[in-house]
C-alpha cells in the first residue's frame, strides 16, 4: 500500500485566534476547517504551508507573517525554533499563563462536562528561565545541520554535537551552545565535557551504527547548591577489548578533568550502557567521586536524590504545588491519607506532619526504596510505603488491611488513573480526593467518572514549565 498523499496547500492570511493542545497555535481556514500551526502566536496573521490535511482540520507551519501579534516577544535563546524545548519562548509570559489556564478550564468543562467553581488564577513561576534542576543531553558524531549550513559552501569537518534531539527525529542531535533552562554551571560543564571529549579523541556516539563511546550527560542541581554529573558511556563487544581499554583510560582522564575543573560537583558518576537505548534505569550507576546522591530540602525535610530518582524538575514550583495539595487536603492531624502514585514519597512526607498516618503506593521499586530512606532520614514514622501496580494493589483487601482513608491524594502519570483505580475510589468513597495532574485532559476524563459521587470544589493550575505549553493542575473533590 502506498503512502497517503499529503495534499499540501498554502493557506493565506490566516488570523491566529488561540493556542491549543501541545502548544499549537490555532486558526480557521476559509473552508471552515481548524488549522493547527506549530510556530505562531495568537494575534499573528500568517501564511501557512500545510503538512497534513484531514476532514476536520489541517496541520501546518507558518512560512511568513504579515502581521505580528502584540503578544509576541523576542526569544532570548539562539536555538529557538530548532530546539523543541521552549516552544512558547516567543510569547510573553503573561500570555503563556492565560492560555495554560484556559486549556485547563476547557478540558475540565468540554471534555469532562464538569461544573466548576471559580478557578483560582494560575500560579506563575517566579523564575521563567534557569528553573530546571535536571537536564539530559545526548552526544552525536553527526550533528543536526541548519539549512544555511547545508547550503553553505563551507565544509563542516567537526560534526560532533552535545545537546538535544530534534523533535520527531530520534537520531538527530542539535548542538547546544547555551541553554536557558538550568542555572550555571550547567552550560559551562556541558561545553567543557564536549571540548575535553574531543581533545581526548573519545568518539561521540552514532545512534544508527550503535558505536562510539560518549553517549549522554545528565546534570542535576538542588536549591541547596549541590550538583550531580552523570556521564553515560557505550562500549563495543569483547572482541574490541584492546581498543576499549584505550578508550576506558581516556574516559577516566575525562572524569578526572571534570572533577578538577569543577570542584563544586557533589556527585560525579558514570554508567556503561551497551543496550540499544540510553535509559539508565536498568543499569548500574557507578560513583566515581563524591557521594552517589545529592540532597534537596523543603520546609526542613531532606530528600535524597540519586541518578535514577524522580523529583519534580522545578524545585521552587514543586514547593508551591505541594503547598496547594496540602491546603486542599485540609488535614487536622486525625486523618488516614492514601497517597496514590506516590513516587519517591515527597508529597506523602510533606503532608505527614498534619495527618494521623499516610500510606503511599507506587509501582517502581527503586522509588519506594528511596521513599523509605527519605522517611527514615527525616524521622517520619507515620508513613508507610508499598510497591505494586496501582490497579492490582489498590483493592478491597488493601482497604481491609490499612483502613478506610479519610483523604486520598492521587498524582498519576500523564495517562491518568486506570479505570479500576477510579472504580475503587468510588467504592472507598473518602470524604476528599485531591487530584494532582500534569495532563488536564486525562484528569477531566477521570473526574467525569467520579462526578456522580463527587463535586469539584477547588481548582488551582500551577505553571511548572515556563516557555512551554505544559501545565499542572490540582483539583479538590468533595462528596456530594
Amino acid at each position: 500500500m502506498g503512502r497517503r498523499k499529503t495534499n499540501r496547500v498554502i493557506l493565506e492570511d490566516l488570523e491566529v485566534i488561540d493556542a491549543g493542545a501541545k502548544g499549537k497555535a490555532v486558526a480557521r481556514a476559509a473552508d471552515g476547517r481548524v488549522v493547527f500551526i506549530n510556530n505562531a502566536v495568537p494575534g499573528d496573521i500568517v501564511n501557512v504551508q500545510t503538512t497534513k490535511k484531514r476532514k476536520a482540520y489541517y496541520e501546518g507551519t507558518a512560512i511568513s507573517v504579515s502581521k505580528l501579534s502584540d503578544k509576541r516577544v523576542e526569544p532570548i535563546c539562539q536555538h529557538f525554533g530548532i530546539c523543541g524545548g521552549c516552544k512558547w519562548q516567543h510569547m510573553g509570559y503573561e500570555h503563556q499563563l492565560y492560555y495554560k489556564q484556559k486549556e485547563v478550564v476547557n478540558n475540565l468543562t468540554r471534555l469532562g462536562h464538569l461544573e466548576l467553581p471559580e478557578v483560582s488564577p494560575i500560579l506563575g513561576s517566579a523564575e521563567q528561565y534557569f528553573y530546571r534542576n535536571k537536564m539530559e543531553f545526548s552526544f552525536s558524531n553527526n550533528k543536526w545541520l541548519t539549512l544555511e549550513q547545508i547550503r553553505s559552501d563551507v565544509q563542516i569537518e567537526n560534526k560532533n554535537a552535545l545537546g538535544f534531539h530534534i523533535p520527531g527525529m530520534w537520531d538527530k542531535i542539535l548542538d547546544i551552545d547555551k541553554c536557558h533552562l538550568q542555572r550555571d554551571p550547567s552550560n559551562a560543564i556541558r561545553n567543557f565535557v564536549k571540548t575535553e571529549g574531543e581533545r581526548l579523541d573519545i568518539p561521540f556516539f552514532d545512534t544508527r551504527k550503535q558505536e562510539g563511546m560518549l553517549r549522554t550527560l545528565m546534570l542535576r542541581t538542588t536549591s541547596t547548591g549541590e550538583l550531580m554529573v552523570v556521564v553515560q558511556f557505550f562500549t563495543a563487544s569483547d572482541e574490541h577489548s584492546e581498543r576499549n581499554a584505550q578508550l576506558g583510560s581516556k574516559c577516566s582522564t575525562l572524569l578526572n578533568a571534570i572533577a578538577e575543573k569543577f570542584p563544586e560537583i557533589t556527585s560525579l558518576q558514570y554508567v556503561i550502557n551497551n543496550k540499544g537505548n540510553d535509559t539508565i534505569y536498568d543499569q548500574e550507576v557507578i560513583c566515581y567521586k563524591g557521594r552517589d546522591h545529592i540532597f534537596e530540602e523543603m520546609e526542613g525535610l531532606r530528600f535524597k536524590i540519586n541518578a535514577k530518582s524522580f523529583y519534580q524538575t522545578n524545585s521552587e514550583q514543586a514547593y508551591e504545588l505541594y503547598k496547594v495539595t496540602r491546603d486542599f487536603a485540609g488535614l487536622t492531624g486525625n486523618e488516614l491519607v492514601y497517597d496514590l502514585y506516590t513516587g519517591t514519597g515527597t508529597i506523602a512526607q510533606f503532608v505527614a506532619k498534619e495527618a494521623k498516618k499516610v500510606i503511599g503506593v507506587e509501582a517502581v521499586p527503586d522509588a519506594i526504596t528511596a521513599a523509605k530512606e527519605n522517611a527514615q532520614l527525616n524521622g517520619i514514622d507515620n508513613v508507610e510505603f508499598l510497591v505494586g501496580d496501582m490497579k492490582n494493589v489498590f483493592n478491597k483487601n488493601f482497604v481491609n488491611t490499612y483502613g478506610k482513608a479519610d483523604v486520598v491524594i492521587t498524582d498519576p502519570p500523564r495517562d491518568g488513573m486506570h479505570k479500576d483505580v477510579v472504580a475503587q475510589l468510588l467504592n472507598l468513597a473518602p470524604e476528599k480526593i485531591v487530584y494532582v495532574s500534569c495532563n488536564s485532559a486525562t484528569q477531566a476524563r477521570d473526574l467525569a467518572l467520579l462526578d456522580e459521587v463527587y463535586k469539584v470544589t477547588k481548582v488551582q493550575p500551577v505553571d511548572m514549565f515556563p516557555q512551554t505549553h505544559h501545565v499542572e493542575n490540582v483539583v479538590l473533590l468533595e462528596k456530594r
